[in-house]
């Protein structure tokens, strides 16, 4: 079995785990997710710990173990802590700001771009550069924050976009004559 997949889950106080056939469904103060489980792979409750456990001694049985077992994690984690991306905007001119459901930028466009959040997410604008994208999925909270990324990518010579808060841009030298 896989060294990620044998390790226990433990789902903190505030998180209610169900398990229903192949259908995992976790419940805490930030929400509701839920997760199809795969054939090759089986979730254990015992208290406020999770196994995950192969159904067989496949290769595929032992890897879907370890990423079920990162998912349901995941999920717990999103339930209860939340995750979030931060964002910030380099170049003059640039800015954000928080519209309830929408996202105003100000990306140097003649027109301003509006971004629809999806539900279960929310944007908040700290200052007009910055972004910070809260929500419970993982997976939605990144394709949310890449989705802002790509309307204005940070650019090689003067490091001008939109990126992530950890990200380095290297800077490419402009050409001598």
């Amino acid at each position: 079995m896989s060294r990620v997949g044998k390790s226990p889950i433990s789902v903190p106080k505030g998180a209610e785990v169900l398990i229903a056939g192949a259908l995992i469904t976790v419940k805490g103060p930030l929400g509701t997710l839920t997760h199809n489980l795969h054939p090759l792979v089986s979730l254990k409750q015992d208290q406020d710990v999770l196994q995950v456990t192969c159904i067989d001694e496949s290769r595929e049985s032992n890897a879907l173990s370890g990423t079920t077992r990162a998912l349901v994690h995941n999920m717990v984690t999103g339930v209860t802590k939340g995750f979030e991306r931060k964002l910030n905007l380099v170049g003059v001119g640039y800015r954000a700001q928080s519209q309830g459901t929408s996202l105003k930028l100000q990306l140097g466009y003649s027109h301003d771009v509006i971004y629809q959040l999806p539900d279960g997410v929310k944007a908040e604008t700290p200052t007009q550069t910055e972004i910070i994208i809260k929500g419970a999925n993982k997976q939605q909270v990144g394709q949310v924050a890449a989705e802002v990324r790509s309307y204005r990518t940070p650019e090689p010579y003067k490091g001008k976009g939109v990126r992530y808060s950890d990200e380095v841009v290297l800077i490419k030298e402009t050409k001598k004559k």
